[in-house]
């Protein structure tokens, strides 16, 4: 009897879903076995983090159980952890057992980039998963519960340092803005007494962003109390706060790191040429020198040829990646040596800043405001539209657009 070839997605992140989403529904499973390994029993949006971790947003609303998108049927679904990957002998090493494959996609995601400053692992929170964010929110609020409950006030508890003013930091004090004055009012708090500070090490908040939106976001979140240090590299992270490069010292409780992601550190245990833990792909998303392993989503490093830099990882593009990944894999399960490239699809760039405000660039078109916050609530609604189609749009979507 013919045995089946064996398809093995390695993570469940958007690239990983979409993948295993897009070869079930294109009948690939008839033709070969999926198997579909992650860490967890459920898939979480990446992108709505910093709204849990802020506490205005449940974070079960971002996580959705695999079983519940994937039929379990047609793909094996193995909730373990990868190891290592061993491309000689086309074998995963999992936490608690191995797996072999004839097709192998990379898909497990990225972990926080600390630039080698010392004290980050140790006393800096990070936005990463379901699990960090809920000690984010918790952490937050114990600072505010514990504040008057002490006879001698301690301000650092009520001082809050986001490190990096990218996209999940600058969307994370959006939210943290919204929600501190619902806090003081809880706690009994002088909303003057709270200090959020966003410091950036880059010249400007936002990078690369189109300095028009920059100026309304820090604007907007400056008449919320937020303070921005721009230019000011942090030296270290301590216990009780950060030392910045100019040798002033900011105490605070909470110090959140939001200053970027690299690849995972699996792929260099694994002997995979990288850059910042990231694949160089082929235009097909193949890893150089193999022609059955994929790599997509953060793992995928992509040069964008018009200014000679890599695409920023984002889940726009790796739902883009899942298409053609798939569509390779059956192409190549067909015989067929033609395979699909893969150019990313820039359709635009939201950022939420928290209640019903947002800044957008679509086309050449800026959005500001409202109708910012609900182009974002769309590009959310459409992902799970594209995954699980309009019952998981009215089960996990943003139904309030405006």
């Amino acid at each position: 009897m013919h045995k089946k070839p064996k398809i093995l997605i390695l993570g469940a992140g958007y690239g990983g879903m979409m993948t295993a989403s897009r070869l079930l529904k294109s009948s690939v499973y008839q033709d070969a076995e999926i198997t579909l390994v992650n860490k967890h029993n459920y898939h979480y949006q990446t992108t709505w983090l910093h709204e849990p971790a802020a506490g205005t947003l449940h974070h079960d609303r971002t996580r959705m159980r695999i079983d519940s998108v994937i039929d379990m049927n047609k793909i094996n679904f193995i909730k373990d952890e990868v190891k290592e990957i061993k491309t000689d002998e086309k074998k995963v090493i999992l936490e608690s057992g191995e797996l072999d494959y004839d097709y192998l996609v990379i898909g497990l995601g990225s972990e926080p980039e600390t630039f080698g400053i010392p004290g980050v692992e140790e006393h800096a929170f990070a936005i990463r998963s379901v699990n960090s964010v809920r000690l984010i929110r918790e952490h937050i609020e114990y600072m505010f519960a514990n504040y008057n409950n002490e006879v001698e006030k301690h301000d650092e508890y009520l001082r809050f340092i986001v490190a990096g003013a990218g996209f999940t930091g600058i969307e994370f004090v959006g939210e943290l803005s919204e929600r501190i004055p619902e806090l003081c009012e809880e706690y009994d708090i002088d909303r003057d007494k709270v200090r959020v500070y966003s410091v950036e090490a880059a010249p400007t908040a936002l990078p690369g962003f189109d300095e028009e939106l920059v100026n309304y976001a820090m604007n907007l979140l400056e008449s919320r109390g937020v303070e921005f240090r721009i230019n000011t590299p942090i030296k270290e992270v301590k216990e009780d706060g950060v030392l910045l490069n100019d040798g002033e010292e900011i105490k605070a409780s909470t110090v959140v790191w939001t200053t970027g992601v690299k690849g995972n550190s699996v792929l260099d245990k694994s002997g995979f040429e990288t850059m910042r833990g990231r694949i160089k792909v082929e235009k097909d998303l193949r890893a150089p020198g193999f022609d059955n392993v994929f790599v997509i989503g953060d793992c995928a490093l992509i040069i964008n040829e018009e200014i000679n830099r890599p695409y920023p990882p984002t889940a726009q593009i790796a739902i883009q990646q899942a298409y053609t990944c798939s569509n390779n894999i059956k192409a190549l399960l067909s015989g067929s040596e033609k395979l699909e490239h893969f150019t990313p699809d820039i359709k635009g760039t939201v950022a939420s800043l928290g209640g019903k405000e947002a800044i957008g660039l679509v086309g050449t078109k800026k959005l500001y405001g409202q109708s910012a916050s609900a182009v974002k609530k769309m590009i959310d609604n459409r992902y799970l539209f594209l995954l699980g189609g309009m019952p998981l749009v009215l089960k996990k979507g943003k139904l309030n657009i405006f």
